[in-house]
């Protein structure tokens, strides 16, 4: 517990929120949950689904799942369902009424997203009886989208304050549906992941609502990722979704053109529904001995590729800021992405990796090639990279601004800048 809990004061006990939790591809959000627990603060965990088995990786994970209150199963419980309505109602009812005009005020358009809003509605009470049973000061929810719905009903309907981590990139394709600009104004504060999406934020919300948009980024443990032995080979490595937002077909005809490059060799870490039709395509292309398909692996796992890794290459379609990359670029391993959305922000072409135009098979190809033919460039753009991510992605220091930003908005504290300072 921290000196101002202990005081009586800050946020209190915290509730972390989103759709699915834990699982193995938003390992940063588990993460940062641990490091504010490091710093003493009393962290519980929601998810609205329930997530198998299979989206678990190590004995953290699910040990985490088996601590996470699942609020979905409890909803399908009419009489816990009842109860916790029944009892916000009789708690609050003007709280309750203005949760009712909320969510019917920022339901999506349609027949379809009013009545997924109504479980949403549904949803938040179960989570706002949760929140007042286990004594929850604060709500903090990553992704803007679905479980931020019933984060910001909670709220509504608990009197418990709620801010959220905003990520995109495809919240920003639909933000009238997501009603971004109205979470933004319930919300307390919001967390964005880079500049880039602290503008989209401010793109879709009111001027008045600007001064509560900060930036914190997602972050890794640098000391977690030790930089390999670089014997000159032609490792390649992706880790990722197999998905059609993160460009792989690209990368596979990046590899084709690259036949000529001997020893060259592609590892793919991750699943997803795109997977079958990929392995298909690399068969088809006549790369099957050059590419393998890993599937899911644990963080350890992945740290323990990237020591064997020559390259890493990313070759994304749209992004927010890519934890993989950060991980990567913590392991002193060159990398090679695409110059979209906060990418940038984290990669400086030519200096700490390379940037590519998407979907640019040419240059995807032109930028893998130049690593392998400048070893020794190659190997000062992987220290530069992760240089970068020991100053600007630690976790542990991301977690102490987003710290400040739960004190300061507690009322501790004078109003903090756009990045939150630690000392």
């Amino acid at each position: 517990m921290t000196a101002l809990q202990r005081a009586g004061m800050g946020p209190g006990r915290i509730a972390y929120l989103t759709g699915e939790y834990p699982r193995a591809t938003d390992t940063f959000i588990q993460r940062e949950v641990a490091a504010l627990r490091h710093q003493g603060r009393e962290v519980a965990t929601f998810s609205i689904r329930r997530t198998g088995p299979e989206h678990h990786v190590g004995p953290e994970q699910v040990a985490e799942a088996a601590a996470t209150f699942n609020v979905l199963p409890a909803a399908k419980n009419p009489a816990r369902l009842i109860a916790a309505h029944v009892g916000a109602l009789l708690r609050s009812p003007a709280r309750y009424l203005r949760a009712i005009a909320l969510a019917a005020g920022s339901r999506p358009p349609g027949i379809r997203g009013a009545l997924f809003q109504l479980f949403y509605f549904l949803e938040a009470g179960v989570l706002a009886d949760q929140m007042q049973r286990q004594g929850i000061g604060h709500l903090h929810n990553h992704i803007a989208k679905q479980s931020c719905n019933v984060a910001m009903l909670a709220s509504e309907m608990s009197g418990i304050p709620f801010s959220f981590t905003l990520h995109g990139p495809d919240i920003f394709f639909a933000p009238e549906h997501w009603r971004l600009d109205r979470k933004i104004e319930k919300a307390r504060f919001v967390a964005c992941i880079s500049h880039f999406c602290r503008a989209q934020g401010m793109a879709f919300s009111s001027q008045d609502h600007w001064q509560k948009l900060h930036i914190i980024h997602c972050g890794v443990d640098p000391a977690r990722y030790s930089p390999g032995r670089r014997d000159p080979a032609q490792q390649v490595l992706f880790v990722g979704r197999l998905a059609a937002v993160k460009g792989v077909p690209i990368l596979l005809h990046a590899l084709e053109a690259l036949r000529d490059v001997k020893g060259l060799q592609l590892d793919l870490i991750g699943d997803g529904p795109d997977r079958a039709a990929l392995e298909a395509q690399a068969h088809a292309m006549g790369l099957q001995d050059r590419v393998r398909f890993l599937g899911y692996r644990s963080q350890d796992e992945v740290a323990d590729a990237l020591t064997r890794a020559d390259l890493f290459v990313l070759p994304s379609f749209a992004e927010g800021v890519p934890v993989v990359l950060m991980e990567a670029m913590a392991a002193g391993v060159p990398v090679v992405t695409t110059r979209i959305a906060g990418i940038p922000e984290l990669v400086e072409d030519g200096i700490s990796g390379r940037l590519v135009p998407p979907g640019d098979v040419d240059a995807l190809t032109t930028a893998i090639r130049g690593m392998f033919d400048e070893p020794a460039q190659a190997r000062k753009m992987g220290q530069a990279g992760r240089a970068v991510v020991a100053v600007s992605y630690d976790a542990e220091v991301e977690a102490c601004r987003l710290g400040v930003l739960f004190d300061a908005y507690a009322g501790i504290g004078a109003h903090p800048p756009i990045r939150p300072e630690v000392t």
